[in-house]
């Protein structure tokens, strides 16, 4: 999953998110767990939009995504903001830091581009390992009701002026498993349109499931919500967030 032509367009078609309520949202989330952020990671960090507004509120915080692409965009997000924020290229599932940070956010569903059961389980395992005791996992994910109902089978059209995307969807019954096609039409200086692909799959698992991955793990959830809320997860959540700490070391 190299996301070469998504990250091109990817903040386009995420215009409407609303990164720094979203940063607000995960710095009350501490709040309310009394938890500071410390050394902070941004895990799938995309093109940066998170880091950089979570920077921007003093957080100490660097990046890790699998994509060159996607953080070459987050670099120059970076640069354009005057801030220095180191990234790294790294899968979720193999993550290797220097050294152990007290916080981990991984956020926009990125968590459900991990398609393997056991890469889940990898990815958990990971972030535990670098997590200080008392350290907190802070991850959102897709559930299987957006899954099965919202993405589907569907199809949906973007047109953001700049670019013309037409995203599909094909569900996979069995495994909640979505593959996703997309196809970009960007106008070139002679009135012609120059067409590219990006394909690529999601998938949600129930969230039982989600809280043995990380009980496995050896991370406790303290905290599940519908997301941007403290609320609890109704039937339609389409998103929910998880917060999940590693214990502290016990006093000998």
């Amino acid at each position: 999953m190299s996301y070469t032509v998504f990250a091109r367009h990817y903040d386009r078609l995420m215009h409407a998110v609303d990164y720094q309520e979203r940063a607000g949202y995960l710095c009350a989330v501490l709040k309310k767990h009394g938890h500071d952020a410390g050394l902070a990671l941004d895990l799938a960090c995309g093109t940066g939009s998170l880091t950089v507004e979570l920077a921007k509120r003093g957080m100490d915080i660097y990046g890790v995504d699998a994509s060159a692409e996607m953080l070459a965009e987050a670099q120059q997000k970076a640069a354009g903001e005057e801030l220095s924020i180191l990234f790294l290229r790294q899968k979720m599932q193999s993550l290797d830091l220097y050294g152990t940070v007290d916080t981990v956010f991984c956020a926009m569903d990125s968590i459900n581009h991990l398609t393997l059961e056991k890469d889940w389980r990898a990815a958990f395992e990971r972030v535990s390992l670098f997590l200080n005791p008392g350290g907190y996992f802070i991850f959102d994910c897709n559930t299987v009701y957006k899954h099965r109902v919202i993405l589907a089978d569907n199809t949906f059209v973007y047109d953001t002026g700049e670019v013309f995307c037409v995203w599909q969807n094909a569900l996979e019954k069995r495994t909640d498993r979505v593959a996703i096609s997309l196809d970009f039409f960007t106008k070139r200086p002679d009135g012609a349109y120059s067409r590219s692909s990006e394909h690529f799959y999601e998938r949600a698992y129930p969230t039982e499931t989600i809280c043995g991955f990380l009980q496995s793990a050896g991370l406790m959830v303290e905290g599940l919500y519908a997301d941007l809320t403290f609320q609890a997860p109704a039937a339609e959540s389409e998103r929910l967030l998880f917060v999940a700490k590693k214990p502290a070391a016990k006093a000998r």
